[in-house]
C-alpha cells in the first residue's frame, strides 16, 4: 500500500469505512464527480487543507494517508566530537613517513566536492582523518602544505556551520586565518568560512569588516589574470560582506559591495567552475533584497535566476543553501505555498541541504502548519519528525 497513489489509497481508506464515493462526497461536502477524479488520480489533492480535509473524513492521520514515518536523522553529534577533538590536539605524533602532498591533495579536493554536493554526514565523518594528515604533513613540509592546511581548516568551519556549530566553526576558521599567516591569497580563502562562521552567530559586523579587509588586500582584479582565482577570491568576499551588511540592514554598504562583486563577476564570466560568477551575485542579491525588506524585488530577480542558464552553474550546495533562503522570505511573508514548493525545490537539489541541517527543521514545521502548504510539505515534516 505504501508504493499506491494517493488517490488509490484514498479510494481503499473509503472502502475500509464501508462509504460509497456518494456517502464519501457528502461527508466531505463535495461531488461524487470530485471524489471519482481524486481516486482515478485525475485531481491531486495539492494543498494541505485537501488532505487534511480528507484525512478527517476517513478518519486517520495524514501520516497514514501518505503511509510515510520519520526516518530518524543522522546524527551529528558523533562526527562533530570527532572533529572537536582533532582540533584540540595540539601535539601529534608524526607519522613516518607523512602521506605524500599529492595524496593529500587529491583527499582535500575530494572532500570539497563532497561539500559542494552537500554530503555533510560523509564530511562529519572523514575530516577528523584528512586534518590530523595535513596537520602532519604540514609539521615535515610546512613550505609545501600550509594552502592545503588552510583549505582543510575552512572547509571544516563551513561544514560545522551547517550543522549549527557556529563556535567551533569560528576557531576552525581562526586557525585557517592563523596558518594563511598574511598571504593575502591563502588569508582570503580563511577569510570566506571566517565570515560563515561569524554570520551564523549574529557577529555582522564582524563579518562584514573581515571580508572587507581581506577583498582590500587582495588588491583589484586585473582583467590578465589567468585562472582568475584573485578576482573570484575578490568577489566571493564582496558578496560575503554584502550578505553581512544586509542581515545587520545596511543598505547602502550592501548594494555597493553587490555591485562591486557584479563588475567583477562580468569579467571572471564561467571561467571558475560555478565557484564565483554572475549567478552568484544575484543570488546574493535576492538573499539581500529580502533581507532589507524589499520582498517584492527579491522576488522577481528570483524568477528570472531559477529561469535562466547560469542557475545550473551554482553547485547543489549553493543552489539548496539559496533555495533555503528564498523560503524563509517567503514564509515571513506568509506566503506558504511558495515557500513549501521552495522548500521541496531545495530537498531535489541537495537532499542532505533539507533533512541534515537542524536549523532547517524550524522552517518545514512553520510551513507544515499553514493550510496552503502544498501535500509535500507533509511528507518532509513527517520524514523529519516535526508533523
Amino acid at each position: 500500500m505504501n508504493e499506491l497513489p494517493v488517490g488509490r489509497r484514498v479510494a481503499q481508506w473509503r472502502v475500509r469505512r464501508n462509504m460509497t464515493q456518494q456517502q464519501f462526497a457528502d461527508r466531505l461536502g463535495k461531488s461524487k464527480s470530485w471524489v471519482d477524479k481524486v481516486e482515478r488520480g485525475v485531481r491531486r489533492l495539492e494543498r494541505v487543507s485537501n488532505l487534511r480535509e480528507v484525512a478527517d473524513a476517513l478518519r486517520i492521520d495524514v501520516e497514514v494517508l501518505l503511509a510515510v514515518r520519520p526516518v530518524r536523522p543522522t546524527s551529528a553529534a558523533a562526527g562533530v566530537d570527532g572533529i572537536r577533538m582533532a582540533l584540540a590536539r595540539y601535539h601529534l605524533e608524526g607519522a613516518t613517513p607523512p602521506q605524500p602532498v599529492e595524496e593529500l591533495r587529491a583527499r582535500v579536493e575530494h572532500a570539497e566536492q563532497s561539500y559542494r554536493h552537500a554530503r555533510y554526514p560523509a564530511l562529519l565523518a572523514l575530516l577528523p582523518g584528512l586534518l590530523d594528515a595535513v596537520r602532519e604533513a604540514h609539521a615535515a613540509r610546512p613550505g609545501a602544505t600550509g594552502a592545503l592546511l588552510v583549505r582543510v581548516y575552512a572547509l571544516t568551519a563551513l561544514v560545522l556551520v551547517k550543522v549549527d556549530q557556529g563556535e567551533l566553526a569560528w576557531l576552525a576558521a581562526d586557525r585557517a586565518m592563523a596558518v594563511a599567516a598574511g598571504e593575502p591569497r591563502l588569508a582570503a580563502v580563511a577569510t570566506v568560512s571566517l565570515t560563515q562562521a561569524l554570520r551564523s552567530r549574529g557577529r555582522r559586523r564582524s563579518a562584514l569588516d573581515a571580508a572587507l579587509v581581506a577583498a582590500d588586500r587582495l588588491g583589484a582584479c586585473r582583467a590578465d589574470d589567468d585562472p582568475p582565482v584573485g578576482c573570484s577570491l575578490r568577489g566571493t568576499l564582496l558578496v560575503q560582506a554584502a550578505l553581512a551588511a544586509a542581515g545587520g540592514r545596511d543598505q547602502l554598504r550592501a548594494r555597493r559591495a553587490l555591485d562591486q562583486a557584479t563588475d567583477i563577476a562580468r569579467q571572471v564570466g564561467a571561467g571558475s567552475g560555478g565557484v564565483f560568477g554572475r549567478a552568484v551575485v544575484e543570488a546574493a542579491r535576492v538573499v539581500a533584497e529580502a533581507a532589507l525588506g524589499d520582498v517584492a524585488t527579491a522576488t522577481a530577480r528570483h524568477d528570472r535566476l531559477v529561469a535562466g542558464e547560469e542557475w545550473w552553474w551554482l553547485s547543489p550546495e549553493h543552489r539548496a543553501a539559496y533555495l533555503l533562503d528564498v523560503a524563509r522570505a517567503f514564509a515571513v511573508t506568509g506566503d506558504m505555498p511558495r515557500a513549501g514548493r521552495t522548500l521541496l525545490d531545495a530537498e531535489r537539489a541537495a537532499h542532505s541541504e533539507v533533512h541534515d541541517r537542524p536549523a532547517v527543521r524550524k522552517l518545514v514545521t512553520v510551513v507544515w502548519r499553514s493550510a496552503d502548504a502544498p501535500t509535500g510539505i507533509v511528507q518532509l515534516a513527517t520524514t523529519l519528525g516535526v508533523a
